[in-house]
């Protein structure tokens, strides 16, 4: 299943980057000429390990069960609305101890994320000086950001690795066919997931 890109609203399928193909070795066959010169009949032994090497070779791999965004996100996911401030934000973080909160519309669609690092930017005194003033006032619209990229809940979480790194973003909502929240996903929730769904081959 795709990733998502949506700007102010408009939604699109985020271009994901095909996983690199692996070459195959691939030994040559008796009889064929290899740089001018026939290669040395087999004998019986060699023969038969060479044809038990190339049936498998011919054989489709056996597909790898895939971690799925649904099986490493955090659900439920609390969110706040567009008109909320940027103290509501903080508070929310703070108690929780979330580094991103989904922003949504009055409708409950997603139309912006903010991060604790916004909110530093834009009121640095909420640290500093614990001035609230500022916060309180202005509100998550006017500072969160709108271009938003979302997976669905079957999306693979090789995909989703790929856009972080290469989008360098931390956190990607997951919605549902109908663009409802339904979970979240951290470079934290990665991490776990490698940690605790081996082996490794899962995700390479």
């Amino acid at each position: 299943m795709p990733i998502f890109l949506a700007v102010n609203g408009i939604t699109e399928t985020y271009p994901v980057r095909p996983p690199g193909s692996r070459l195959s070795m691939v030994e040559p066959v008796v009889g064929t000429e290899r740089d001018g010169q026939h290669s040395p009949p087999l004998d019986h032994s060699a023969l038969t390990a060479q044809t038990a090497y190339q049936q498998q070779s011919a054989q489709q791999p056996h597909p790898r069960p895939a971690v799925l965004a649904q099986d490493l996100m955090k659900a439920p996911v609390l969110s706040l609305p567009s008109d909320s401030t940027l103290l509501d934000a903080w508070v929310l973080m703070s108690h929780k101890g979330f580094h991103h909160i989904p922003i949504t519309s009055l409708h409950g669609t997603l139309v912006g994320m903010v991060s604790h690092r916004d909110l530093l930017r834009h009121v640095p005194e909420l640290v500093t000086a614990g001035d609230s003033r500022q916060a309180s006032a202005r509100r998550l619209a006017e500072i969160m950001t709108s271009r938003v990229i979302s997976s669905t809940p079957i999306t693979e979480i090789r995909e989703v690795a790929r856009v972080m790194l290469d989008e360098q973003i931390h956190a990607v909502p997951v919605l549902d066919h109908a663009r409802r929240l339904v979970g979240m996903l951290s470079t934290q929730d990665l991490l776990q997931g490698i940690a605790n769904h081996g082996p490794l081959e899962l995700w390479t």
